[in-house]
């Protein structure tokens, strides 16, 4: 059913510049450095937002391999995967023209952002998950999160309005509008759109703050303003607060533009060439249980303190000027004294997991917390990346995952790696992380890169769900000695930049 809705790290002092920038191509001491650049707030995202994917089709599924990791690239379109994963199921993308985004969950079900809006699956049964309902709102990237009966969704694209019926409309125009939309879920069948908030240069990604007597606050990320853009001005150096009271939804409101880099943070390029300037943050992961959050911002990484969820309140700060081109997700593990930070480099649009680039750039980064309350630190300890190379026209680099729940002192997450695939990897010694599942598919095209692959993979109620830019929803099976504690740990919901405690 479709329906549409009305309308090598280190602490450095920063300095401040900035212009909506996406990507400029570097090359340098044989390692490719490359940030995409596109104009206007519509399109500066580092993720493929308005990259149009070519030469894509539908999956045609080749004999599974069950081999270790091989040097070899699978053939155009050819699965492939470790013993202990078993591809379940796929739900075909309805427009694989259509960029596919970021997934949340509640109960049975599986709400799974797109640029044309957000589908609705039931994956009750998980080897047969089926669609509900596709809700057409255009808008990139449409990241979705879920609470209660309430379902937020990101425009970070200059629209006409804040309608499901807007067209696209340059950034310069004081009329433009980008935002958070709120939807009513109760009736799956047919989400209600009931409310809008305007926020500074859009919404990016947006995270879920649990608030005092139920109320819900949305740490809303964003970046790349202009003086020529008039809801999008310089300096952008915070993240925009809005409060959703429990009682009446329809009043969500901006609380606050709280500052985290009254310096200006990261100044990238010429200081820091092949580094982005940080101009706001791309992402926030919290952990509410410990009043905690983590910031992947541009050319920053930030652990602050949110226990006053208005007011939050910077602990401590890294740069890594070597090897980090776009700070873009954070993953705390279960015990809260690690974080795992992603870099974006190529903004998703680049072949970055090939031999050329190396083990280092394009990677995640491990950081240990040390300390207590306002001393804690963030302490670089490692980096990992898939350790399979890639085609030179596959887009792959380090995207959305989640831990896999196994308690007990291991961690374990799982993760998105474009074309690269879905990789499951071990970073219980921060200095030694190792893979120890993946699944992939061989490249889209074999002549020309082509964007697509796994933009997020989360690990839910005993499954790995991907969404894949262009194939649609993957349902993978995890059958492996160091997770199947993960099994026995089932939640309600899961949104993963709000972080839940599994144990």
């Amino acid at each position: 059913m479709t329906s549409s809705v009305p309308s090598a790290p280190q602490r450095i002092p920063r300095a401040r510049t900035r212009t909506r920038t996406l990507a400029a191509a570097a090359a340098g001491a044989g390692l490719l450095v490359t940030l995409l650049a596109v104009a206007g707030p519509a399109s500066a995202t580092p993720d493929p937002g308005d990259l149009t994917p070519l030469g894509t089709g539908r999956s045609a599924a080749g004999p599974p391999a069950t081999g270790t990791v091989s040097s070899e690239i699978p053939g155009q379109d050819e699965i492939v995967h470790s013993r202990n994963i078993t591809p379940l199921a796929n739900v075909p993308s309805a427009n694989p023209a259509v960029i596919n985004s970021d997934i949340a969950f509640q109960g049975r079900y599986a709400y799974a952002g797109s640029y044309d809006g957000f589908t609705i699956y039931d994956i009750g049964n998980p080897s047969a998950p089926r669609t509900v309902t596709t809700v057409l709102c255009p808008g990139g990237q449409n990241d979705v999160s879920v609470s209660g009966d309430l379902l937020f969704l990101s425009t970070d694209s200059s629209r006409s309005d804040d309608s499901c019926n807007s067209v696209s409309q340059p950034a310069t125009e004081k009329s433009s509008w980008e935002g958070i939309k709120i939807f009513d879920i109760r009736d799956k069948k047919n989400p209600k759109y009931i409310k809008s908030v305007e926020t500074a240069c859009g919404s990016h990604t947006h995270t879920l703050v649990p608030g005092k007597r139920g109320d819900v606050y949305l740490y809303v990320s964003s970046y790349s303003p202009s003086a020529a853009f008039p809801d999008c001005q310089p300096p952008h150096d915070g993240i925009s607060v809005v409060k959703v009271p429990k009682k009446d939804p329809r009043q969500a409101s901006v609380v606050g533009f709280p500052v985290l880099f009254p310096d200006g943070g990261n100044p990238g390029a010429p200081t820091n060439p092949g580094v982005s300037q940080t101009t706001g943050c791309h992402d926030i992961t919290v952990l509410p249980s410990k009043d905690l959050a983590a910031g992947a911002c541009m050319g920053d990484g930030i652990l602050f303190d949110i226990s006053e969820p208005e007011r939050p309140r910077v602990i401590d700060r890294v740069q890594d000027n070597v090897n980090f081109a776009f700070w873009h997700s954070a993953t705390f593990n279960e015990r809260a004294d690690k974080v795992v930070f992603t870099d974006e480099l190529g903004g998703g649009g680049g072949a970055t997991c090939n031999e050329a680039t190396g083990p280092s750039r394009g990677a995640d980064g491990i950081y240990d917390i040390t300390g207590r309350g306002d001393q804690r630190k963030l302490v670089f300890r490692g980096y990992y990346k898939i350790p399979r190379h890639q085609a030179d026209t596959e887009n792959c680099v380090a995207h959305n995952g989640s831990l896999v729940p196994v308690g007990g002192g291991r961690d374990i997450m799982v993760q998105a790696w474009y074309q690269g695939g879905v990789s499951v990897w071990d970073f219980t010694d921060s200095t030694r992380p190792k893979e120890i599942a993946y699944f992939e598919r061989g490249p889209l095209s074999t002549d020309k890169l082509t964007l697509g692959g796994a933009w997020s993979a989360y690990y839910y109620n005993g499954h790995i769900y991907a969404n894949d830019i262009t194939k649609g929803l993957d349902v993978l099976r995890l059958d492996d000695w160091r997770t199947e504690s993960a099994k026995w740990v089932w939640t309600d919901r899961l949104n993963v930049q709000s972080q839940p405690d599994y144990h």
